[in-house]
């Protein structure tokens, strides 16, 4: 997707304060604190309104299927997405399976990880990895590893999915000739609390923040959730396109864009740290640019 503006990489460096005078909201749930303060350190105002919380799928037939076969040696690709899908689909599966044997299984497999947090785990692990998606580590960048490097005509391929699915990436590996095997593990639900995220949505309205920060696809999907319940659709979105927003990375930029918010930019490489200090180079001129009213046209002329 065209960013609206520069790319902020393409930007000299800002101080330590670039954040200073701007009050930031945040929506990330699970690196909540990090957030806060790595927007602090460059002097921002921070607010962090969690927006989602993970839910381990309590009866996972996918799950069980997947360690059959590959246990079967039924599967020849194994795609995994995330470092908490990875951890939670052992979780799951060794429920019923020996942890050794399924572990091992993947010897007789190819293994492709989206990016580094699921690489992380597998190390962990002792699990063979024979393939990483480049960044920005999107379903594009998946499919086009595929295509230079990982033959799937007539393959069993099972994808870890991450929270919900990805019909993208299974048309293109289906497009391939791929017997796709989704294997759902964990989905996204709201914050048990979401007076926290209604208290954001309200002080988006009334004009109190400066920027918004989303760091996945699935927090816009819930802000905009409990913007409907509370009949603040419309007026969240209008006050947010009044915002400086920045996007983790091309999946929520695509998503925000869809919503008709269009990221005003994105950081280089799809992690918090280098979202924050992307922010730092590049939003307080965007918030002064925001913040100018429009141009009036003079009013015609009269006629002599």
């Amino acid at each position: 997707m065209a960013m609206t503006t520069p790319d902020p990489s393409e930007l000299p460096t800002g101080p330590p304060n670039g954040l200073a005078g701007l009050h930031v909201c945040a929506f990330e749930s699970r690196k909540a604190v990090e957030m806060r303060s790595l927007i602090e350190r460059h002097g921002g105002r921070a607010t962090i309104a969690p927006s989602m919380r993970e839910i381990p799928l309590a009866e996972n037939p996918a799950a069980f299927d997947f360690a059959q076969r590959l246990l079967a040696r039924q599967i020849d690709v194994v795609i995994l997405l995330t470092g908490v899908g990875v951890r939670a689909l052992l979780e799951a599966v060794e429920s019923r399976f020996d942890r050794a044997a399924f572990l091992a299984a993947f010897e007789h497999c190819r293994v492709v990880v989206r990016g580094p947090k699921p690489l992380t785990v597998l190390r962990e692990l002792r699990v063979r990895v024979d393939d990483l998606v480049p960044e920005p580590n999107t379903w594009r960048e998946l499919l086009a590893l595929v295509d230079a490097r990982i033959p799937v005509a007539g393959k069993n391929v099972a994808v870890q999915e991450y929270g919900r699915a990805n019909p993208e990436l299974y048309a293109g590996l289906a497009a391939r000739g791929a017997q796709v095997m989704p294997v759902p593990v964990y989905r996204w639900a709201l914050p048990d609390d979401v007076a926290p995220l209604q208290a954001a949505i309200r002080a988006t309205i009334a004009g109190e923040f400066d920027l918004l920060l989303f760091t996945s696809a699935a927090q816009l999907q819930n802000v905009l959730h409990v913007a409907t319940e509370a009949g603040l659709h419309d007026a969240w979105l209008a006050a947010a396109q009044r915002c400086v927003i920045g996007s983790i990375g091309p999946t929520a930029s695509e998503t925000l864009e869809a919503e008709g918010l269009p990221a005003d930019f994105q950081p280089e490489h799809p992690k918090m740290g280098h979202l924050v200090q992307a922010a730092a180079r590049i939003a307080r001129t965007l918030a002064g640019q925001k913040r100018q009213p429009a141009e009036i046209p003079p009013p015609n002329q009269p006629t002599t």
